[in-house]
């Protein structure tokens, strides 16, 4: 009898029905492939975001909750939130409410990509994101509003620094647990991986007590694995060092080799995992995850582009090379792999959707539906 591997999912909003509609195929035939026919796929659908706000009158309803924490995985297509109203961001919400404090981005080159470098080959890394603290933790008070005033008040009082009352503040929370137990879970993760190196990418030399500080926690954690670890270039180890962030958006430009794995605060891992799409193509090829220590949430990148929605011309690459990261996640290798070379193999084929064909010469664009089938077909 076949071997059931449950796996909730989310189609989400916009242009999410089309993605699913060109993914999910992919994804069952790879599983059929890989195992040779002993396990297939059971999905569970659950909604967020705009459909299930229209449906149920909530953005997150309870059972999408309580489904997700008792098989521990889900893929999610990208989630509008509404404007105004007081409206939260899903895709924050999630990962606080299931403390998914890593934000994994895997940045890689396929051949046939559009690329404004000369040797894209070379680009092949992974952007590490703490998810749960810095400027995301959104405290922040709006300019003229008595907590504003209050906390100029105190800055010129204490502080000794003099704010122009016109101001709007924000908080940017670093905490040495925070970035202790990410900084671990990253280098864990290089050393089962075997990895070459992992760049702390900080402004420390700016904000000393906060990202300065997210450097020195990472450093103190890289220390307690000195059979695995080394700080300078010996054989055989994986090498820990740090940039300063704006210099880290030139090398990886220009010495993009050089780079392994970069382990990031969470603003700058926004910053920098966006820019180093755009070194592959952009988003639409670019797949991601939230891991927490119970609950690992896969999703692409890119938002869900409502303008494009039922036209079936978006790019499904990032939700199917997530779904590739969700069967590694769960220990099926075989399947990921599969997975990723027959995305590769279709997209070195020159069959693209229109956000790449427009980046490329004398390339005419498929629908997301055709790209899928093709990825379907090389598997």
């Amino acid at each position: 009898m076949k071997e059931k591997i449950t796996i909730p999912y989310i189609v989400g909003d916009g242009t999410g029905e089309d993605i699913w509609n060109a993914s999910h195929e992919i994804f069952e035939e790879a599983v059929q492939k890989a195992t040779k026919g002993e396990k297939g796929i059971e999905w569970v659908e659950l909604h967020a975001g705009q459909k299930a706000l229209d449906v149920t009158g909530e953005l997150l309803p309870e059972k999408t909750i309580k489904t997700i924490e008792e098989y521990k995985v889900a893929i999610k297509g990208p989630l509008t939130t509404p404007v105004g109203g007081g409206f939260r961001s899903i895709n924050v919400y999630l990962r606080q409410i299931f403390d998914l404090y890593v934000c994994m981005r895997p940045v890689r080159y396929f051949n046939g990509l559009p690329s404004p470098m000369k040797t894209p080959e070379k680009v092949n890394f992974i952007v590490f994101r703490e998810n749960t603290e810095d400027l995301y933790r959104g405290i922040e008070w709006k300019e003229g509003t008595p907590e504003a005033q209050s906390l100029i008040q105190f800055l010129k009082d204490t502080m000794k620094t003099d704010l122009p009352e016109s101001t709007g503040l924000g908080i940017k929370p670093i905490s040495r647990a925070g970035t202790v137990r990410f900084a671990r879970w990253v280098i864990d993760y290089a050393i089962k991986n075997k990895r070459r190196s992992v760049t702390v990418v900080h402004k420390g030399n700016i904000m000393k007590y906060t990202e300065g500080a997210f450097k020195e926690y990472a450093y103190e954690v890289a220390k307690g694995f000195p059979e695995e670890i080394t700080f300078d270039a010996d054989k055989g180890k994986i090498v820990f060092n740090d940039r300063i962030a704006d210099n880290m958006f030139m090398q990886i430009i220009l010495r993009p080799d050089e780079y392994d794995i970069l382990l990031c605060p969470n603003l700058n891992g926004d910053y920098l995992s966006d820019a180093c799409a755009a070194l592959i193509g952009g988003l639409g090829v670019a797949p991601g995850a939230n891991i927490g220590d119970r609950i690992a949430v896969f999703e692409p990148t890119h938002g869900s582009a409502p303008k494009y929605a039922g036209k079936d011309v978006i790019n499904p690459t990032s939700f199917i090379l997530s779904g590739a990261m969700l069967f590694h996640h769960i220990g099926l290798p075989g399947v990921s792999a599969l997975i990723e070379k027959a995305v590769e193999k279709t997209i070195g084929d020159g069959i693209v959707t229109y956000d790449l064909a427009r980046q490329l010469a004398n390339v005419t664009p498929v629908k997301c539906s055709e790209f899928g089938k093709q990825v379907v077909k090389v598997l």
